[in-house]
């Protein structure tokens, strides 16, 4: 007699799907399941159906959400003439958390991969330079990830805006704050005296 359990096999399968779920992961999450009331379980399978239905992209910013427009792009005491790019809502949240931003945002979707064949018309790059064209912007602050990816996707964004004039920085990489320089990699150390500042 075999010990697997169909359903449960497909469940795990399906959590598996998702994004840093492993095997072992995706079966811990189909038992939970598993052991919920039914009432739950429809809660949950309603919960999915629901975000799926409702979240959407922002037509301003390609943020993520469930209104017409996005919280943010709605506030009006953003500054709408700073645009900091971000790869995903995720960065974009991270963002947010500092609370020392407050401009408003463009959300990406993906960064450049030539190695995935992910090119300018896979992301959210069109949009971007439509809403530079049209909105009075001065700034674009580059804030994706310090990774091969996230550096030829600011430049090629830098070598589109700049001959507009639009103004196009970067983020600072370096030491991370409680970090100690005798464990910093060559590459970190770069990048912290390329980015230093006045004190």
């Amino acid at each position: 007699m075999s010990e697997s359990i169909k359903s449960l096999e497909l469940l795990a399968e399906q959590f598996g799907k998702l994004g840093g779920v492993g095997k072992r992961t995706a079966m811990r999450l189909a038992f939970s399941v598993v052991d919920m009331t039914e009432a739950e379980a429809e809660r949950f399978a309603e919960a999915i159906l629901e975000a799926k239905r409702n979240i959407h992209c922002c037509p301003v910013c390609q943020n993520l959400t469930d209104l017409e427009v996005c919280p943010i792009c709605s506030d009006l005491s953003r500054d709408r003439t700073t645009v900091c790019v971000v790869a995903d809502t995720k960065s974009l949240i991270a963002i947010e958390k500092v609370r020392e931003y407050n401009g408003v945002y463009h959300v990406l979707h993906g960064m450049l991969s030539p190695m995935q064949n992910i090119t300018p018309d896979d992301i959210k790059l069109r949009e971007l330079i439509e809403r530079v064209a049209s909105e009075d912007i001065k700034e674009v602050i580059i804030a994706t990830n310090p990774t091969t990816e996230g550096e030829a996707t600011a430049m090629y964004i830098s070598r589109l805006l700049k001959p507009a004039g639009i103004k196009v920085t970067r983020i600072a990489n370096g030491i991370p704050v409680g970090g100690e320089l005798e464990f910093a990699d060559a590459h970190t150390l770069a990048c912290a005296f390329d980015g230093r500042k006045e004190y």
